[in-house]
């Protein structure tokens, strides 16, 4: 039996220093992960569950070479393109209701990422009632670096995240920020679904997201896990 049209491509992901790709499966983001970024979107930063909302795996647009930049389409229908640095967590097992101190068991590595958000359209789905879908899930808008392999690195809990929009610091904070930390986010996140190898969990972005336009070059990193940059086109 065949397939009766072409079967989209694995999406694959660098694996520092290796040759190695890392599949990615499904990407799954969290909302609202850091106090700070949370009253800056004018809601309460106290310690409420976890939310989720995803990306489809082709939104990756592999942006791990700082000394050269990868192009980054502007997205059409929006006129407020924001950008939300985040650590980028790499599963490579899963399972469900997965014990917080058995989740970092199934983490392979960690890597860069930014949400690149139509703040426009998310804004307006929310006043309606809608899905943040055509907001968040759009082509091109999961940017991310190198997968640092946690057997290489250990699990990060603390370090600099910071973002850069053409040399001018945008974003920083610490991975100690995090309203909920990466073992209790794959925990609760288990709850909902059956994490499995080679879904990506993008953790949250700190306080300071804005807006960017064509031609503007970001540059993020986290300590120990690796950079993102790209230009937007």
């Amino acid at each position: 039996m065949a397939y009766v049209v072409t079967p989209p491509a694995t999406v694959g992901v660098p694996v520092h220093g290796t040759g190695d790709l890392f599949p990615v499966r499904r990407i799954f983001c969290v909302g609202r992960n850091y106090a700070a970024h949370a009253r800056e979107m004018g809601h309460d930063p106290d310690r409420e569950p976890p939310f989720f909302f995803t990306k489809p795996a082709d939104a990756i647009v592999i942006c791990a070479d700082p000394k050269n930049p990868a192009k980054v389409a502007y997205p059409s229908a929006t006129k407020n393109l924001h950008h939300e640095m985040e650590l980028v967590v790499a599963m490579k097992s899963g399972g469900t209701d997965i014990p917080v101190d058995k989740a970092l068991d199934h983490v392979f590595g960690y890597g860069v990422g930014l949400d690149m958000t139509r703040r426009d359209l998310q804004n307006q789905a929310k006043d309606m009632g809608r899905p943040w879908d055509m907001g968040k899930g759009f082509d091109q808008s999961a940017p991310i670096g190198e997968i640092y392999p946690a057997a290489k690195i250990g699990h990060p809990s603390k370090g600099t995240i910071q973002l850069d929009v053409n040399g001018k610091t945008r974003q920083k904070s610490d991975l100690n920020a995090l309203i909920w930390s990466v073992p209790e986010t794959i925990s609760y996140l288990s709850g909902l679904v059956a994490l499995a190898a080679g879904d990506l969990i993008y953790t949250g972005t700190p306080d300071g997201v804005a807006a960017v336009v064509k031609g503007d070059t970001l540059a993020g990193f986290v300590d120990g896990c690796g950079t993102v940059t790209c230009t937007l086109v």
